[in-house]
Formats: structure tokens, C-alpha cells, sequence
């Protein structure tokens, strides 16, 4: 049987992720049919067929939807797609779900683009399959704005028409301040957990002890500041964001990965160990880029590589501070986000920061604020 049939069959069958904890009994089953027979390959057979799936058209997107296939046959399956697939830091491609919250390739960017809807006061997030700006792109994540008496919500999922918070496609919000000035970027659990605590009796006792969980609520990873414009002068703005749980140290004072580390697992089981290991640490400092004044156009101009066309207040490249003391900030480029169309926005991140984290930083320029302009 060809490469092309099996995946053929894959995407056939009518549940795409089989459960590790489903069985089918011999007597139950029809005579001559083994639901589970690719999970009977030989390994290195396996192994073979899968590497040649992930590769297949440079593995880039639709092409890559075969790998997810693969991934939900069985476990076996499952388990060597898993060792098979790099992860975006090192392979810079998107794959599963996961990879959204994994920091973005070290020696290059990926990238995305917004598209705003002023309607429904939704943006969503596109991964870009071609150079150019029109293409239809691969779905990644949905944000909804939620106006408050006293802040602004934005709240990020995996689904555009699932914006619960207690729903396993949501992922974080951002919150804003009153003045919309300072904002807040939580990160949130796929899975969430009962808030309540759970009653545990002693074997010892017939005392009660309370047994805490872990919450099932967010958890902040970054703060983002603009700076106020109280004298009301024409200019950029000016930003500045706190990445709570990425340490200084995974960047050298150029902005560039440092050669000896190894890759940044950012998973919300992980966060709390992390940022416990990470407290001697300072955590990395982005600021956005200074323009120059061109004394032609009469306006401020950032080099965005041809991926911004629009002249925007919103437009920014976001650095690294390298000398948190003289606020020395590096050359090498961690996100830039532009405008290119009355709704439609570029959105280019690398490492270390991840999808997830970028977008949400993104969401933070489209809140209106006059005290910042």
C-alpha cells in the first residue's frame, strides 16, 4: 500500500483521535476487520512512513494537516509523530495546538497576519502560507473584545465560535486598565480544573484535611505599559512589555538565542516550576523600536521588510532590552506588527516569545487610547 492511500484511509475513518482507553472486543468485532491493524506496523516501518509524511512538501500547511492525521490513529502512532516532530523553536513550523504556546523559531520569524472585524469586535489570527499579504492563510486563534465598566477584556481561544472561559479552547485574556494604558496578559489552563478545594478524610483521623488544587484560573505571564503623553506632542507611542516567565538570560546581549540553550517548554503544567527556577533571574524586557523622523514623507518610518504598507499609530517593532540599567535595547526584531488594510494587520514573531504571547501583545495596540497619543 502507497504513502498516498494510507493517508487516504486516515482521513476516512470517522473519528480522527482514537482513545488510549478504548477497546474492542474480539466477539464484537466483524470478522475481518481490525480497527486497530496500523498500530501492528513494525517500528522502523513506522518510523520510515512517518518521517516521509512530515517532510512531504517541505511539511508546510495544508500538506501538514497529514501529520495531525497521523497523530490520531493510536498511541503508538501518536507517540512517535511526537518524537518525529521538532518543535517551532528548532523546525519553525505550527503543528498541533501545543505549538501556539511554544516559543517561535530562533533564526527566523513566522509569519501571520490579523483580520479585524469591527462588527462583531472579534480578530482573528491567520498563519501566512505564502510571502504574499492576500492569501487566505491557516486558521490559528480567535479573540473577542468584551467592553467593562472598568477594563477591557480580550479573551483568546482556539475556536472563533467558542469564547467560553470555562470551554478547553480557551487559552488566556488580556485585561486592560481603565484608562487602557497598562495591560495584563493571563495565560490559561486547555484543560480547566473544579475551583473548589477538595475534602480529603485521614486515614489516621476522622479529621477532614483540605486538600488544595491547582486553580483552574489564569496566571499572568506578561505586563504591558504605554508610556502617557500628558504634553499631548505628535509622535510614536511608546511601549514596554514584562515577560513574566521568560528569563533575561535566553537571550545574549545582541537579542540572539544564546548557542548553548536548550528549548524553552512553555506548557501551563511547567509554569509554576519555571517561574520558581527563574526568580534569581530577571525576566526579559521588550521594548518597542525608536523610528527616525524622514524629513521627506514628513512622518516616522520603521523598516518593516516590505510587510507593513500602511502608515499606522499602531504599527510597532518590538526589541529586546539587553541593559535593563541604561535601557540599551538590541537590533534583532522579536515581533513587528503593521497595518495593511482598512481591518487587515502582519503580525511576524520569533523566538522566545510564542504565538500565543504575540497575539496577545497585539490585541494591546488596538485599544484606543488618547492618553497615549
Amino acid at each position: 500500500m502507497t504513502i498516498r492511500s494510507l493517508i487516504q484511509e486516515m482521513r476516512s475513518r470517522p473519528h480522527r483521535v482514537v482513545h488510549e482507553s478504548a477497546a474492542v472486543s474480539s466477539s464484537t468485532t466483524t470478522p475481518g476487520f481490525d480497527p486497530f491493524r496500523w498500530s501492528e506496523l513494525p517500528d522502523e516501518l513506522l518510523r520510515e512512513i512517518l518521517i516521509r509524511i512530515e517532510s512531504a512538501d517541505d511539511g508546510d500547511w495544508p500538506s501538514r494537516r497529514s501529520v495531525v492525521a497521523c497523530a490520531g490513529v493510536c498511541r503508538v502512532w501518536r507517540m512517535l509523530v511526537k518524537e518525529i516532530v521538532a518543535v517551532p523553536e528548532l523546525s519553525s513550523k505550527l503543528t498541533f495546538p501545543i505549538s501556539l504556546k511554544q516559543p517561535g523559531p530562533r533564526g527566523s520569524l513566522v509569519q501571520c497576519f490579523i483580520k479585524r472585524n469591527r462588527n462583531t469586535q472579534s480578530y482573528h489570527l491567520y498563519l501566512g502560507l505564502t510571502n504574499s499579504l492576500t492569501d487566505n492563510g491557516k486558521f490559528l486563534l480567535a479573540a473577542c473584545k468584551l467592553k467593562r465598566a472598568t477594563c477591557t477584556d480580550y479573551i483568546i481561544s482556539l475556536r472563533s465560535d467558542d469564547m467560553s472561559r470555562r470551554s478547553n479552547t480557551y487559552l488566556g485574556r488580556v485585561r486592560s486598565n481603565f484608562i487602557g494604558t497598562k495591560f495584563t496578559v493571563f495565560e490559561g489552563n486547555l484543560m480547566p480544573q473544579n475551583r473548589s478545594s477538595k475534602m480529603v478524610k485521614s486515614r489516621s483521623s476522622n479529621l477532614m484535611k483540605v486538600s488544595p488544587r491547582v486553580p483552574s484560573g489564569s496566571y499572568p505571564v506578561a505586563h504591558i505599559s504605554y508610556e502617557l503623553n500628558v504634553l499631548g506632542s505628535r509622535g510614536p507611542r511608546r511601549m514596554r512589555c514584562i515577560m513574566d516567565t521568560l528569563p533575561m538570560s535566553v537571550l545574549d546581549p545582541q537579542g540572539a538565542a544564546r548557542s548553548n540553550s536548550k528549548p524553552i517548554r512553555s506548557n501551563s503544567a511547567s509554569c509554576s516550576h519555571s517561574s520558581n527556577n527563574n526568580l534569581r533571574d530577571p525576566p526579559l524586557v521588550l521594548s518597542n523600536k525608536t523610528p527616525r523622523w524622514h524629513e521627506q514623507l514628513r512622518c516616522w518610518c520603521l523598516n518593516f521588510h516590505g510587510r507593513v504598507t500602511v502608515a499606522s499609530v499602531k504599527n510597532f517593532q518590538l526589541v529586546a532590552v539587553s541593559d535593563r540599567e541604561t535601557e540599551q535595547a538590541s537590533e534583532r526584531i522579536i515581533l513587528q506588527f503593521g497595518k495593511v488594510g482598512k481591518d487587515m494587520f502582519t503580525m511576524d514573531y520569533g523566538y522566545p516569545i510564542s504565538a500565543f504571547q504575540a497575539f496577545a501583545i497585539c490585541l494591546s495596540s488596538f485599544e484606543t487610547r488618547i492618553a497615549c497619543e
